[in-house]
């Protein structure tokens, strides 16, 4: 198993966790903002849960994570939905969030195949939905 963040203390409090389990399958990787620091085919899956509408640079994250995973590999994306229109904007750029839709005009042009979206993944009552994509690279 393979943990990245970008933020120390989260990869700390993560390797204490971990050693107080006694589970020492956990490689902690700390990224840099726009490099996972993931080797080429290494990886059999990434989750990406409540971070895609982070990045800076989602175009190059998207890179990185197609060299990183395997063929056949899979790559699971969570995020809160948006109210931004369903086609992708003229920029890449994203703001606090992002739609399913943009996520996945986006992985298609990486190279990734879909292989399911739902975008009521999780409906809490008063809050807005989270959509889930699975993709994989051919």
């Amino acid at each position: 198993m393979v943990a990245v963040d970008l933020r120390r203390l989260s990869l700390f409090f993560l390797r204490i966790r971990a050693l107080l389990r006694n589970q020492h399958n956990i490689d902690i990787i700390l990224a840099r903002p726009n490099d996972p620091q993931l080797r080429t085919e290494s990886v059999d899956a990434v989750l990406i849960c409540n971070t895609y509408h982070e990045f800076a640079d989602p175009a190059l994250m998207l890179d990185h994570t197609f060299r990183a995973l395997r063929p056949g590999g899979r790559l699971v994306i969570v995020d809160r939905a948006s109210t931004m229109a369903s086609e992708p904007p003229a920029s890449t750029a994203h703001e606090h969030e992002v739609s399913a839709a943009v996520v996945q005009a986006e992985l298609r042009q990486k190279g990734f195949q879909i292989v399911s979206r739902t975008d009521d993944f999780i409906d809490p009552p008063g809050d807005e939905p989270w959509w889930l994509l699975v993709a994989v690279r051919p």
